[in-house]
């Protein structure tokens, strides 16, 4: 049954690099729009990371225009996925960063850390 298991399976993507809360990442993905194919970038801060085997994803918050938060979630072995850009590590002290929803402008900062 294991062996069965490991063909179905899916690969680890290798451009993604090693995620924790609080890191402002830059998500390269692939979007196809009819026959043709391109890359779309989402920036914004990692606020969660669920880690359930093969189904392992990270939660993407941004602010959009208007102030407007915009979540995505991402699965980390998505072949959709063609690269991940760490731009920032940030100093938080929770797994989850749920309470940055309710926050806004200078408020909504994490403080940067420095390694």
């Amino acid at each position: 049954m294991d062996e069965l298991m490991k063909l179905v399976e899916a690969p680890v993507n290798p451009n993604i690099p090693e995620l924790t809360p609080g890191d402002t990442v830059s998500v390269h993905v692939k979007i196809k729009e009819g026959e043709r194919e391109r890359i779309q970038e989402f920036k914004g801060v990692i606020i969660g990371i669920s880690h359930k085997g093969t189904h392992e994803t990270f939660i993407v918050r941004r602010i959009a225009a208007n102030g407007i938060g915009v979540e995505r979630n991402f699965l980390m072995r998505s072949p959709r996925i063609d690269k991940v850009v760490i731009e920032r590590h940030s100093k938080v002290r929770r797994a989850k960063l749920y309470f940055l929803r309710e926050l806004t402008g200078k408020k909504a900062r994490l403080k940067e850390k420095f390694s």
